[in-house]
């Protein structure tokens, strides 16, 4: 906790008081002492005056002895005229001044008191006001009202307790929507699923309904069926294990084993990956850039990455048609660029080409609209960025960025 800043004003302003007050105290003391001095003085001179007038030959420095002299005396003279002196003064001027004097010692310290007592209940009354207003606030985040504000500008412990509970505040506010959004998601993502395996599980039925049903069934359409039941399944396999990758990652409980990695040996393991369907296709994939630029990623899960986004410039691409991949790597970053040359992206397509479930107009019938979405995902976990541009007609570029 910082400085207690409300207490130390108390205290510094008590130690004010007290200052002042000890001042005050001495110049009454001061100016009582002067007082009486000066009614002492007085009488004396004027008894000294009245003995020299009656009686000038005595000596001076008798009567200063005299004065001085601090063997006891008797007092039974001042009696016979009512003065107690060890009670009373022999001026009688002083005792009305000593009243005084007390009644104005006594009233100083009453206000020292008070003035001490209303410093420290000032500051009790801020504390409790304080400690109050934190407690309404408590009871209304507990009504889960998230609302508040109650950023303090100043330093006191009770002001920093309310600045930390502000920030508490904003974080259970965040988690809340959060969570809320959450729930969202999951519904969509719930319901997109739901869509996309309701269509190929009832093809599923259907062709094994067929197979079962009709027992004299060709059996070159018995095969075709098989073929279709196979590659259906592949497709729920592949949209299952996309659901879990992108679903583990959201999660961050994906633990990326990051390291330094060639750029080229990320590539041509993806190529590997879809050189069965670019063989099919008969597309071929060029690779260029400098052998010794590294990226600092998980190699596995960046292949993953940049074998989806070969796959969809490979499913855009014409029979025989090129897909070129070149990169290179500056100060700040290093950058692939994957590049098709075969009918592009519509223009009303291009801004939701990495969103979940989402198929383009020239998408194949067996696409499910996942795999972009994974490579983003992927690709923004392991501190890199990617976008897109495309023509129609012309073709499609992907541009990854790595942040060195």
């Amino acid at each position: 906790m910082k400085n207690k800043i409300e207490l130390k004003k108390a205290i510094v302003l008590s130690i004010i008081v007290t200052f002042l007050f000890t001042i005050l105290f001495l110049v009454i003391l001061y100016k009582e002492y002067t007082v009486y001095t000066k009614n002492f003085n007085e009488k004396i001179s004027g008894i000294f005056n009245e003995i020299i007038e009656k009686y000038p030959k005595i000596e001076k420095n008798e009567l200063i002895a005299i004065l001085n002299e601090a063997s006891n005396r008797n007092y039974e003279l001042f009696k016979e005229y009512g003065i107690d002196l060890q009670k009373a003064s022999a001026v009688l001027i002083n005792d009305t001044n000593f009243y005084k004097f007390v009644f104005l010692d006594v009233s100083l310290l009453l206000f020292f008191v008070i003035s001490l007592y209303m410093i420290f209940l000032r500051y009790n009354y801020k504390k409790d006001k304080k400690i109050e207003e934190i407690t309404k606030y408590i009871e209304e985040i507990n009504q889960k009202n998230y609302k508040l504000d109650i950023e303090d500008n100043s330093e006191d412990e009770l002001s920093i307790l309310k600045n930390e509970l502000y920030k508490t505040t904003v974080m259970l506010k965040e988690v809340a929507e959060n969570s809320l959004k959450d729930k969202i998601n999951i519904k969509n993502s719930l319901e997109d699923i739901s869509h996309q395996l309701k269509t190929p599980i009832t093809s599923i039925i259907i062709m094994l309904d067929n197979i079962l049903e009709n027992k004299n069934m060709d059996e070159a359409i018995r095969k075709d069926f098989i073929k279709d039941i196979k590659r259906e399944i592949n497709n729920i396999k592949f949209l299952v294990e996309s659901i879990l990758k992108l679903s583990k990652i959201d999660s961050n409980s994906v633990n990326f084993l990051k390291k330094e990695v060639k750029i080229e040996e990320i590539l041509l393991e993806s190529v590997k990956k879809v050189s069965l369907l670019s063989e099919l296709k008969k597309v071929s994939i060029e690779i260029s850039g400098n052998n010794t630029d590294k990226i600092f990623c998980d190699f596995k899960w960046q292949v993953e990455a940049i074998t989806n986004i070969l796959k969809n410039c490979i499913e855009h691409s014409l029979e025989n048609g090129k897909i070129k991949v070149s990169y290179e790597q500056n100060k700040v970053y290093s950058k692939i660029i994957i590049r098709d040359f075969g009918k592009g992206i519509d223009c009303h397509d291009l801004p939701h080409i990495f969103e979940r479930f989402y198929k383009g107009k020239f998408s194949s019938s067996d696409s499910i609209g996942i795999g972009l979405a994974l490579s983003k995902s992927i690709i923004e976990s392991n501190n890199g960025y990617i976008s897109v541009e495309s023509e129609l007609g012309k073709g499609t570029v992907f541009t990854l960025k790595y942040l060195i």
